[in-house]
């Protein structure tokens, strides 16, 4: 079982922009995965990235120069 830790998560309305996301972070070597949408959030895609707190900053440029659409960016321990 995963150590629960606090974590940035961020939610897409599609599916689409959450693999667009993924392809994002896996060319700029953010450390985080797509996974469920927690319990915690709501998505219509069921799909969300997570990422250590620590990267937040690369996540937010990587979010930003992309220009990939998201829906909520929240902090949680998951």
């Amino acid at each position: 079982m995963r150590k629960k830790e606090l974590r940035v998560i961020v939610s897409f309305s599609t599916t689409t922009q959450a693999i667009a996301m993924e392809e994002a972070a896996v060319s700029e070597g953010l450390e985080g995965r797509l996974i469920p949408i927690p319990l915690q959030n709501t998505a219509d895609c069921g799909l969300a990235w997570s990422e250590p707190v620590r990267t937040k900053e690369v996540l937010e440029k990587v979010l930003e120069e992309k220009h990939l659409e998201y829906d909520r960016m929240t902090e949680l321990v998951i």
